[in-house]
């Protein structure tokens, strides 16, 4: 069992996002300080009374399926988790209005996603992705489909998924094959076969909501010519429900690694003729339709990573405080006592903290992109957000496995059985470094796409939000040491971003080398300034009881981790050159 996170996640919210601001400034009209409150103590209590005991059960028993039916029966308990949570209105906490959400703002939705993904990862994960479906709907379907099919969506009643790749295409979307043909009554025929979707099929719901990527003949080859349309489990009758079965089925069940309560299918399109599919947005555009639901995704995978390392890390020292090894003094002592597992701990707790700062400044941004009551405001909110997202995914993902992995150290041999739990979160970990996108893509959507972003002044305005971080941490006597490193590494992060700059220009491949070092500076410059923020907040509030130990969080990852922002850089700068020396060497074959 776990704690909820709640004071963390408010003050996250407050001192990175600046929550409270924005609403005595009017961006969120229909929020104040008592609802917030009173939503995540509701969303903790949920998760650890409903959902955080499916966590072992989903891991343990898994999901199964019917050959002859096609039908996916999830672990026991998980249905009536699921109407449950639907019940209590918590699937249209972040929807839009008009279609029977409750229009809160994005971090307050990441905030209770959180909460799901600390109780049971491999539940929470449908979850955002019908979130995700929705959005991508709202934002691209006609009059007729958002009307006809968000309803459902938003209200929990049918879930929603992203069916991207193929056996022969994963990451390379140019290679899809799955086809497209017009049926002549506005309605498409969709044939072919998808791989690894989430919650592809299930017994939770009576619908579930695809969102499939195919070609049109004759569309143009690569990314280019790639629609997007929405195929329905059930095609509904004239009253909106569902009705006939579609020409979709699921053939295959992935025995996986890990986030086993997660069904993870092979879906077949068009066994009998086609199945029917609905055209979302234009013809041969439907990998920009499809990339604001990556988006969403990529920013709530992110915190998904952060969620674990949550449940890790508290897990982790439950056991160091009741666990009696070595002696101090003569006398038996509890592991936590020793200082490297303190040290372990220490670094679970911070990064997780980093982790979760730079997410939600992700979410701040991407809220005031639609919220900000100027059009300026909103394009370089939306500018940040971008920049930001494929840090916030990668290094959020990262850090839930290296802190699951530290989790596992703590334990001991321990750790390393079944029994413990502690297995368990390194191996749900381990696929949030995978899905939405490679973090590796993130790396090179970061350095190749998202640094060019108005010419690099994106970039720039959020270096200038550091330096403003330190200059505010030099008019405090306890801060001054992490003012003095986070300066350091930022110009670290400059020296390495000029490089990168210049090698992009130039078609070099060198950046492509060094992106995923490059991000990873980045992250670390980051996650120190939302760790310092996070302390000077505390100080100007003179929070003594919080602003200690947040104060310690900045100090320890200004001492601990920022020193590493210089050999980033140089392995950034130089690594790749190493790496083009031995490429001949890694290509040929033994």
């Amino acid at each position: 069992m776990f704690q909820p996170q709640i004071e963390d996640l408010k003050a996250t919210l407050e001192d990175v996002a600046g929550l409270s601001g924005l609403i005595e400034t009017g961006v969120f009209p229909d929020l104040d300080a008592d609802l917030v409150d009173a939503v995540l103590t509701e969303a903790g209590r949920f998760a650890v009374e409903v959902l955080a005991p499916l966590n072992r059960e989903g891991d343990r028993h898994g999901c199964s399926l019917d050959p002859a039916t096609h039908a996916v029966t999830t672990a026991p308990g998980w249905r009536e988790a699921y109407r449950q949570w639907c019940e209590a209105g918590w699937a249209a906490l972040p929807c839009p209005p008009d279609y029977g959400g409750q229009g809160l703002p994005i971090l307050m939705g990441l905030a209770v996603q959180e909460l799901w993904n600390t109780a049971a990862s491999a539940y929470g994960i449908g979850t955002l992705l019908t979130q995700g479906a929705s959005e991508a709907i709202a934002a691209h379907g006609s009059d007729d489909l958002r009307r006809n099919w968000l309803p459902g969506m938003i209200s929990g009643r049918w879930t929603g998924t992203m069916n991207l790749t193929e056996p022969q295409a994963g990451s390379d979307l140019s290679a899809i094959k799955t086809r497209a043909e017009p049926a002549g009554d506005g309605t498409y025929r969709i044939t072919g076969t998808k791989i690894f979707i989430t919650y592809g099929e299930h017994d939770l719901t009576d619908n579930i909501v695809h969102l499939v990527l195919a070609r049109l003949t004759g569309a143009p080859q690569g990314t280019r010519g790639i629609s997007l349309f929405l195929v329905p489990k059930f095609l509904l009758d004239e009253n909106g429900e569902p009705a006939k079965r579609n020409d979709v089925k699921c053939i295959g069940l992935e025995e996986k690694l890990g986030i086993h309560g997660s069904p993870t299918c092979t879906l077949r399109f068009g066994d009998e003729g086609g199945a029917v599919g609905f055209l979302v947005g234009e013809e041969n555009r439907g990998l920009n339709c499809m990339f604001t639901m990556m988006n969403n995704a990529r920013l709530h995978v992110g915190m998904q990573g952060v969620a674990i390392s949550e449940r890790a890390t508290q897990q982790a020292k439950a056991f160091a405080r009741e666990r009696r090894q070595g002696r101090e003094k003569g006398e038996v002592v509890t592991i936590v006592h020793h200082p490297d597992v303190q040290r372990m701990l220490a670094d679970m707790e911070v990064k997780t903290q980093a982790a979760r700062a730079i997410c939600f400044a992700t979410a701040r941004a991407l809220d005031l992109s639609h919220y900000a009551a100027i059009p300026g405001e909103r394009a370089v909110n939306g500018a940040l957000a971008a920049l930001l997202t494929p840090v916030a995914k990668a290094f959020g993902t990262d850090t839930g496995t290296e802190v699951a992995s530290l989790g596992v150290q703590v334990h001991g041999g321990m750790g390393y059985i079944e029994e413990t739990g502690a297995a368990q979160h390194l191996r749900d970990a381990r696929i949030c470094q995978i899905y939405e996108g490679t973090n590796g893509i993130q790396a090179i959507d970061l350095v190749t796409r998202k640094l060019p972003l108005e010419g690099g002044n994106t970039f720039a305005r959020w270096a200038s939000g550091v330096k403003e971080t330190m200059a505010s941490l030099q008019g405090h006597a306890g801060t001054t040491a992490v003012a003095e490193e986070l300066g350091r590494a930022l110009g670290a992060l400059g020296d390495a971003t000029a490089h990168m700059a210049g090698w992009l220009a130039k078609g070099d491949s060198r950046a492509l080398a060094g992106a995923t070092p490059y991000l990873r500076l980045f992250a670390l410059v980051a996650g120190a300034d939302g760790l310092a923020r996070g302390a000077l907040a505390a100080l100007a509030r003179n929070d003594t009881s919080a602003g200690d130990r947040r104060l310690w969080r900045a100090r320890y990852f200004a001492a601990n981790h920022l020193p590493l922002a210089a050999g980033l850089a140089h392995i950034v700068e130089a690594g790749g050159d190493a790496l083009g020396d031995g490429a001949d060497l890694i290509t040929a074959e033994a």
